[in-house]
C-alpha cells in the first residue's frame, strides 16, 4: 500500500467515524432531549429513510442481501427468544406494574391485533434495517473485533430508545439488540432478526410492557 492509498484509507476512516457518531448517538440523544417522545416514530422512519441512502452508497452492498434467506428462519432461535421475553415481562411486571400484565390483550382486543399486525412492518423491519445490515456493513470495521461489534450494536440499539427514558427499556433493548444483532452478524440471517424482533416486540405488548414502551407514559426527568 503506498502512502496516498494509507492516506486516503484514513480520512476514509475518520469520516465513518463522524458519520457513525452523528447517525447512531448524536441523533437519538438530541431526539430524546429536543423532539417530544410521540416524535419517536417520526425521527425513526426519517434515520430509516436516511439509513438506505447510506446503504446504496455503501462499497459491496446488494439489496438482496435484505430478501434471501426467508425460507430459512430460525425458527427454534425466535420461540427461544419469544419465551425470555415473556419471562423477563412477567419478572419485571409482577415487581413494578401487577397490574398491567396482559392490559391490551384483557382491555383492549383490538389495539392488540393491531399492533401483531402493523409492528413487524412498521416498527421491527425499519430499525432491523437501520441497526443491523447499516451498522455492520458500512461500520462494522470501525470495531475491529466482532464481539466488541456486537456490544456496541447493542449499546446504540439501546441508546434508540433513550426517548422513553427507562432503565427498563434500556435493558430490554440491550439484550435484544445483542440476540438481533447476533443473528444476523454471526449467523448471517436477517430474516431471523427482523422476525425475532418483531415477535420479541409483540410479546412485550401482549404481555402488558405497553406502559414501558408507550410514548404517552413517558415522563423526562427534566
Amino acid at each position: 500500500m503506498t502512502e496516498a492509498q494509507a492516506a486516503r484509507g484514513r480520512g476514509v476512516s475518520r469520516t465513518l467515524k463522524v458519520e457513525f457518531a452523528l447517525f447512531y448517538v448524536i441523533v437519538p440523544v438530541a431526539g430524546a432531549v429536543l423532539l417530544p417522545a410521540n416524535a419517536m416514530f417520526g425521527l425513526l422512519f426519517g434515520m430509516t429513510a436516511l439509513g438506505l441512502l447510506l446503504l446504496q452508497i455503501t462499497p459491496g452492498f446488494g439489496w438482496h442481501e435484505l430478501t434471501r434467506g426467508w425460507h430459512r428462519v430460525d425458527w427454534a432461535r425466535v420461540a427461544g427468544l419469544a419465551l425470555l421475553t415473556a419471562a423477563a415481562a412477567w419478572a419485571v411486571l409482577q415487581a413494578t406494574r401487577p397490574g398491567a400484565m396482559f392490559f391490551l390483550p384483557r382491555e383492549r382486543p383490538q389495539l392488540m391485533l393491531a399492533i401483531a399486525l402493523l409492528y413487524p412492518l412498521l416498527s421491527a423491519l425499519p430499525q432491523e434495517i437501520v441497526f443491523r445490515p447499516l451498522f455492520f456493513r458500512r461500520y462494522g470495521a470501525l470495531f475491529g473485533h466482532e464481539r466488541l461489534a456486537l456490544t456496541v450494536n447493542a449499546a446504540v440499539f439501546s441508546l434508540a430508545h433513550l426517548m422513553y427514558w427507562s432503565w427498563i427499556v434500556a435493558a430490554m433493548t440491550f439484550v435484544g439488540g445483542l440476540a438481533f444483532a447476533e443473528a444476523y452478524a454471526r449467523r448471517g440471517s436477517f430474516p431471523t432478526a427482523v422476525v425475532q424482533h418483531a415477535v420479541a416486540g409483540i410479546v412485550l405488548f401482549a404481555m402488558g410492557m405497553g406502559v414501558y414502551f408507550y410514548s404517552g407514559a413517558v415522563t423526562r426527568p427534566f
